[in-house]
């Protein structure tokens, strides 16, 4: 079985919208666009860059669009992102001129690609598709880059639909900037508090 795991740019109150660039997602009138730029280091870099191994992708659409335009003509800067597979989460769209793109459009797809054969596949952007991904237990692994920054709005990783699940801290550091990374793999059920046993009466 192969593991889905999420890889997001997260501010303090969970916005993970356009943290690239000032023009890389500006729906809903987001102003912010270009966050994570303060907060670049050596150390910051080496993660990202260790991420950026060749791999498999699940996009949603939006995402996929702002790459689709992007990325063919900078695979430079990211090797291999050309030749890893795009599956690409949409009701809408069925084709792209890039290669090595495939559509789904259910989450029964998205169960049945876990259960293929290959490597892990990577999420990255995609608000929607990781709160459907986490509303149907299809997350393995969390990797997250916790910004020290309140941004007030704009499109959060996170909503009130997710299935009770607890994770592991597997890695962590600290960037000189303050940027908290951290890896979360599944560990299964919410583990609650026994209730207490009531005392006999005398």
């Amino acid at each position: 079985m192969r593991k889905i795991i999420v890889l997001s740019m997260i501010t303090l109150d969970g916005v993970m919208q356009a943290p690239g660039g000032a023009k890389e997602d500006t729906s809903g009138g987001f102003k912010y666009g270009g966050w994570v730029a303060p907060y670049g280091d050596e150390a910051y870099g080496k993660i990202v860059k260790k991420e950026m191994k060749p791999t498999d992708y699940l996009l949603g659409r939006k995402t996929f669009e702002i790459w689709e335009d992007y990325w063919p003509e900078h695979a430079n800067i990211w090797p291999g992102i050309n030749e890893g597979k795009k599956y690409v989460y949409s009701k809408t769209r069925k084709k792209s001129d890039w290669k090595n793109t495939v559509f789904i459009k259910s989450p029964a797809e998205i169960k049945k690609l876990k259960n293929t054969k290959g490597s892990d596949i990577q999420v990255w952007g995609s608000s929607k598709l990781v709160q459907l991904l986490l509303k149907n237990d299809l997350v393995d692994e969390l990797r997250l880059k916790i910004h020290p920054l309140f941004l007030g709005n704009g499109k959060k990783l996170f909503d009130n639909n997710a299935v009770p699940t607890s994770f592991n801290l597997t890695e962590n550091i600290v960037t000189p900037g303050g940027v908290i990374i951290a890896c979360y793999k599944r560990a299964g059920k919410v583990r609650e508090a026994k209730p207490e046993k009531k005392g006999k009466s005398k």
